[in-house]
């Protein structure tokens, strides 16, 4: 299972085709766009979601509901466009319009894709750049995300994702009650934090930021309850199912840091503290009296929850512009300044949670029979019932 996306920030509309969906799958755009709506809250955004709410078209790959077993197309207009048509256009452009119209980048902003992206693509107009490595890619990540949670829900296995930081602000309550309780609590928040005392200071964190023209960063967590054991490979290092969802993570925008489980924290620890005993009983079969390694041994999934962190480095776009150089003079400037929030974190936690049900859901498709979703159904749950005889 694979998708691509295409499209620009300021463009028409941004784009995604997604092959290997089992034929059968009930989808509807209210699924697709439940998700994208989601990514649009949270506080510390800027005035781009004011501008843009996101809904899909479903272009190809479903019929009366239910995909084909053909790819899915999916569309996401940018209703900014109609600002940026000469800017954007594809049509060539006049010298004489250059000037006025191209809104031309020569002065590379820190921390961003803008300067080496134009050393590797040679674009002096720095806007080419920009336009593509632009977070408003992650709508289509997320209209993906959805999809793949969709199958995901048919399989039994549930996604949900929390806020632990924000700026140095740690949430205080780590563990949650249910996937169902930690999604009400979280959907109530405007930092998507489990810990009402962390969510006042984390906000507090974030409006201070913005005043001072500067951004913060911080952490998410994605939980995954239902995966079947044994899903990923010891094999070969490019199927195991830890390194995809660590890529998967590290693949988001300004994300520049991933653990699974205890991670980082099994540096400092003897492995007594880090491996999980192994128990058996004839209601659950095997499973393990603790989850520090995040539901992930060896490459595969042992059946408990799969824990999953990403660390979010602060927006670079900041509102008081760090030094920078333009590209055409040499000379030492500041740098330019896009529209951005002053802190994405809470719908990072969104992104992030697509982004690892999609790597969940191409890792079953792959491993299972997987044309029709009923024999895909049959099939995890004989490995289920298999895991639980052994």
């Amino acid at each position: 299972m694979r998708y691509l996306t295409s499209g620009e920030s300021h463009g028409p509309q941004l784009t995604t085709i997604i092959e290997g969906l089992p034929a059968g799958l009930p989808l509807l755009d209210t699924d697709i766009n439940f998700e994208l709506a989601r990514r649009q809250k949270g506080h510390g955004r800027g005035r781009r979601m004011q501008i843009e709410k996101d809904t899909v078209q479903i272009v190809g790959g479903i019929r009366h509901g239910y995909t084909l077993g053909s790819p899915v197309g999916l569309v996401v207009e940018n209703n900014d466009w109609k600002h940026w048509t000469k800017i954007m256009g594809q049509d060539p452009i006049a010298p004489d319009e250059e000037e006025e119209i191209k809104r031309k980048i020569t002065r590379p902003r820190p921390g961003h894709a803008d300067l080496n992206g134009a050393l590797k693509y040679g674009h002096r107009d720095m806007r080419n750049v920009l336009e593509r490595s632009s977070a408003r890619e992650t709508t289509m990540r997320v209209a993906a995300g959805a999809v793949a949670k969709k199958l995901l829900k048919e399989l039994g296995i549930e996604v949900a994702s929390h806020v632990i930081e924000i700026g140095g602000v740690s949430s205080a309550i780590k563990e949650y009650e249910s996937l169902k309780k930690l999604k009400e609590i979280t959907e109530d928040s405007p930092v998507r934090c489990l810990d009402p005392v962390a969510e006042k200071k984390m906000m507090d964190a974030i409006d201070e930021a913005k005043q001072q023209g500067d951004s913060i960063g911080g952490i998410v967590e994605v939980i995954v309850e239902g995966m079947p054991p044994g899903v990923g490979s010891y094999v070969h290092y490019d199927r195991k199912l830890d390194a995809k969802l660590a890529s998967g993570m590290m693949s988001i925008n300004a994300f520049k840091g991933v653990e699974i489980g205890i991670g980082f924290e099994a540096a400092s620890k003897p492995g007594s503290e880090v491996h999980d005993e192994i128990a058996w009983s004839e209601e659950r079969g095997y499973y393990r009296k603790t989850n520090r390694l995040g539901g992930l041994e060896g490459g595969m999934t042992t059946g408990m929850p799969i824990i999953v962190r990403g660390v979010m480095k602060p927006i670079p776009t900041l509102y008081k512009p760090l030094q920078s150089v333009d590209i055409e003079s040499k000379e030492p400037f500041s740098a330019s300044i896009e529209r951005s929030d002053s802190c994405a974190v809470p719908a990072a936690a969104v992104v992030a949670e697509n982004v690892i049900a999609w790597e969940l859901a191409a890792a079953l498709v792959d491993q299972f029979y997987s044309d029709r979703l009923q024999t895909l159904k049959e099939t995890v749950d004989k490995q289920r019932a298999f895991a639980r005889e052994f």
